[in-house]
């Protein structure tokens, strides 16, 4: 998603302005081509040099050069960019571009592009919800522009209260989502699910799994970066950014099967990388088992079988686990339930699967064609899933 795209970074002069090093830096590691324009109040809190040694790129801060000479940087910069993020934002820069004022680099950038433009926030909360700055804001968002709301916490004048610059991760999503809003997903409902279930023993202990979620929430995220409406019904709820994406809690499969049948009424695809216990205990004990004898007898039933028993005209991708024989009984499972793709990995590859970043799969479609995927991150394998289901969705058109 960020790969070769061209992101204007603008930074005003707030304390925050060294968390911008952050930003710069992910979307450099992301593949991003970062060009940051800074205010002359910028530069007191940071120096371009930080920037200049994260981005490799020239770093660009006033109107005027040394040679006296007018700069016409930000009108190429505005030309060339894919998107512009002002992160912190302070209230001196939302109110010129309220008013249209172009009396700096950055406002000239602004008010010269046509690309999309996510402001974040960061000052003093009296000066965020003072009516005059709120009045601002809701002015340039009538006008597109997005806006990523300021965190609470301890602030830079010792107060605590709405200022904080959101969290980086916040920010990130937000330009992922805004730069994905014409992806080929776009207008498409897709339903993702993550994570292991968990069925209880007593209200201390459970039945479980090894499964962190991170495959589902990479799913997700991919979805919404391709212009998709995302629906993710997990049993992981720690997992960091997930702006955009309708969040579902549940656990057990139970809970997991009831949210899903919910969901898939209006889904164009349903993505299905959650762990489902295969058993749960046939009753769940009131008051905590206590250790009183050397054995204990648990008495188990099946779960629901979320993916066979889901039925509708969407596209159904299924998850094969498997520890032998793994393309066989990948496709097995893609009949016995019905599916349009199955994604299966070898739990015996230590370099991947349950809680890594990384995952080797094979993708079997129900015609027969089976896809051997080189070890990637799971983001990679998120993004070659939804590739499929995005030509799925467009053949069936």
């Amino acid at each position: 998603m960020l790969k070769d795209k061209k992101i204007v970074l603008g930074i005003t002069g707030s304390i925050a302005a060294y968390k911008a090093v952050d930003i710069a830096s992910r979307l450099t590691r992301a593949g991003a081509k970062v060009e940051v324009v800074m205010t002359e109040s910028a530069t007191r809190f940071i120096t371009p040099l930080t920037l200049r040694s994260i981005t490799m790129r020239p770093v660009v801060t006033g109107m005027w050069e040394t040679s006296s000479e007018f700069s016409i940087e930000h009108i190429s910069l505005a030309e060339a960019a894919d998107a512009v993020v002002i992160a912190p934002a302070t209230a001196n820069i939302i109110a010129h571009l309220a008013c249209g004022m172009a009396d700096d680099i950055l406002t000239c950038t602004v008010l010269a592009t046509r690309a999309p433009v996510i402001i974040a926030p960061a000052m003093n909360d009296n000066m965020f919800t003072n009516p005059v700055t709120q009045e601002n804001i809701e002015k340039l968002k009538a006008s597109g522009f997005v806006f990523v709301d300021p965190g609470a916490g301890r602030l830079a004048c010792g107060r605590a209260g709405v200022g904080r610059l959101a969290d980086i991760e916040t920010i990130i999503g937000t330009l992922r989502q805004v730069l994905g809003r014409d992806g080929d997903l776009a207008g498409r409902n897709i339903v993702v699910t993550a994570g292991g279930t968990r069925e209880p023993i007593d209200p201390v202990r459970y039945i479980g799994n090894r499964s962190s979620g991170k495959m589902g929430y990479a799913l997700a995220s991919a979805a919404r970066d391709r212009g998709a409406e995302v629906k993710l019904i997990t049993t992981i709820t720690c997992m960091p950014e997930t702006v955009g994406i309708d969040v579902v809690a549940v656990d057990t499969a139970d809970d997991m099967n009831n949210a899903v049948k919910t969901a898939v009424k209006e889904a164009d695809a349903l993505v299905m990388a959650a762990a489902v216990v295969d058993y749960k205990p046939q009753a769940t004990a009131k008051s905590k088992i206590k250790k009183d004898s050397d054995a204990l007898s648990i008495g188990m039933v099946k779960t629901p079988d979320i993916l066979a028993g889901i039925q509708g005209d969407f596209v159904k991708v299924g998850f094969a686990a498997e520890s032998e024989n793994l393309v066989a009984n990948a496709k097995k499972k893609l009949k016995a339930k019905g599916l349009d793709l199955i994604v299966a990995n070898d739990i015996t590859d230590k370099s991947c699967g349950f809680g890594a970043d990384s995952n080797k799969v094979t993708i079997i479609d129900k015609s027969g064609r089976v896809e051997d995927l080189p070890l990637m991150s799971k983001q990679e394998v998120a993004e070659k899933i939804l590739g499929r289901v995005a030509e799925l969705l467009i053949s069936e058109r």
